[in-house]
């Protein structure tokens, strides 16, 4: 399947499959974020309006993080040819570089509008793995974010312009006999899994379940999800003289932090210089308003 839709003749504009199923993902998990947020006794619009600062603050920190891996990794690309850091169509983009930049995006937003950031990280935390998710099938038409060959019969076929050493000898690895782990659809099916796991707990559990208890299980299943996944993404730089990758690393970190939140939170541990904070949100003044109307 060619990754491009359409090109608009006698220009360099070019409609690519991965941008319109990452603008669909990206709707479809503000419907999910804004019923969460709904739920909580939140006015829902806050998402749209927080997408506004969260979305280009995202685009340019998955493109920076990329990059940066790249370089981590011993890539000479941007280095050599530094002005390919913004040629965004020629892609290349990372889930947590747009995670971080796209929550501080959200951040300055919450601040600007008296708006509990913690609603808008725990209404976030399923949304975000469905949209991730959902993006995953763009991965399979630019056939990226594949594994290792493999026997199994869920296998799939990458092109000799798309292999990554060692596969790209063609004579151990024919076009027609090898195919590979999609690692992207093993992402794919952990994220819903873990959506519903989050989506279960804070149905089961919401006269209960304390502010930011959501956000901490995303970061939990967040990153061991990837920490399996990364078996299966040789394409992803390790440290110098190691199999462990960076988003290895950010994963590791990821759970602990999830882990020490839920610890904190339940004041399981206490330490002098952490607060485990509010047990309610605080609602802005427009929820304020609707709940009176």
């Amino acid at each position: 399947m060619d990754p491009i839709i359409f090109t608009i003749p006698g220009t360099n504009f070019s409609l690519h499959w991965y941008g319109v199923i990452m603008a669909v993902g990206i709707v479809l998990a503000g419907m999910v974020a804004e019923w969460g947020l709904k739920l909580r006794g939140e006015d829902g619009e806050h998402i749209w309006e927080l997408l506004i600062w969260g979305v280009p603050f995202g685009i340019v920190g998955a493109r920076l993080w990329y990059v940066l891996n790249d370089i981590l990794g011993g890539g000479r690309y941007y280095l050599d040819y530094p002005l390919k850091i913004i040629n965004l169509p020629e892609g290349g983009l990372h889930f947590y570089g747009a995670v971080l930049f796209g929550a501080l995006g959200a951040y300055i937003y919450v601040k600007r509008s008296n708006v509990d950031f913690r609603i808008i990280l725990d209404a976030a935390a399923p949304a975000l793995l469905i949209g991730q998710a959902l993006v995953r099938p763009a991965n399979f038409i630019n056939q990226e974010l594949y594994g290792q060959p493999t026997d199994l019969p869920w296998g799939i076929a990458i092109d000799a312009a798309h292999r990554i050493a060692p596969w790209t000898n063609l004579a151990l690895f024919p076009i027609e006999t090898t195919r590979f782990h999609p690692a992207f659809g093993y992402e794919m099916v952990w994220n819903f899994l873990a959506a519903g796991i989050l989506l279960w707990i804070f149905m089961e559990y919401r006269e209960k379940i304390k502010p930011a208890v959501i956000f901490a299980g995303w970061l939990i299943l967040e990153g061991a999800g990837r920490q399996i996944i990364e078996f299966f993404r040789p394409d992803q730089p390790r440290l110098p003289g190691t199999d462990i990758s960076y988003s290895r690393i950010v994963a590791g970190i990821m759970i602990i932090v999830g882990i020490f939140m839920l610890l904190i939170k339940y004041e399981i541990i206490k330490l002098p210089f952490l607060d485990p904070g509010s047990d309610k949100y605080t609602f802005s003044t427009r929820a304020g308003k609707k709940k009176k109307s």
